[in-house]
């Protein structure tokens, strides 16, 4: 299934008040659900109706993130807006967007996220010094992760 068609029931989803959007398209087919308790939307694709039911998800292993949070150095935290890749630089051989200690604006790019295969630049909605980078280049991120935090 294309990716703009997905993009695209997503936005259909978000702006109706329906909880779930299964799509079929020959063997294809795709479900979205909205968020429960803060999860982002996700698009997953589903088996054929002829497939064998599916097993229960496993729980998802605490990973410390909201209790790691006390922490954190005080000021303006900055958090992945979805699951994906967390890259600090353009590319491997290029410098990173930012580090600590660097002063940035409104705007400023502070890193990619790779998710379903695009890369998505999170800019900085403060402006202040980066006083942590709290993940690794090549680390994968949750939604609601702390990336940074910024001083003003």
């Amino acid at each position: 299934m294309d990716l703009r068609k997905i993009k695209k029931l997503i936005e259909l989803l978000e702006e109706s008040n329906l909880a779930e959007l299964e799509i079929h398209e020959g063997e294809e087919s795709v479900r979205l659900s909205r968020p429960t308790a803060g999860a982002p939307a996700a698009a997953a694709p589903v088996a054929p109706i002829a497939a064998a039911p599916h097993a229960p998800a496993p729980a998802a292993p605490e990973t410390g993130g909201q209790g790691g949070e006390e922490s954190l150095p005080d000021g303006e935290i900055v958090r992945s807006p979805m699951v994906g890749t967390f890259y600090d630089a353009p590319d491997p051989d290029s410098p990173p967007f930012v580090n600590e200690g660097d002063k940035i604006a409104r705007g400023d790019t502070l890193c990619l996220i790779e998710a379903m295969k695009m890369f998505n630049q999170i800019e900085s909605e403060y402006q202040g010094t980066i006083a942590a980078v709290l993940v690794e280049s090549g680390q994968p991120v949750e939604f609601d992760q702390p990336l940074f935090v910024i001083r003003p």
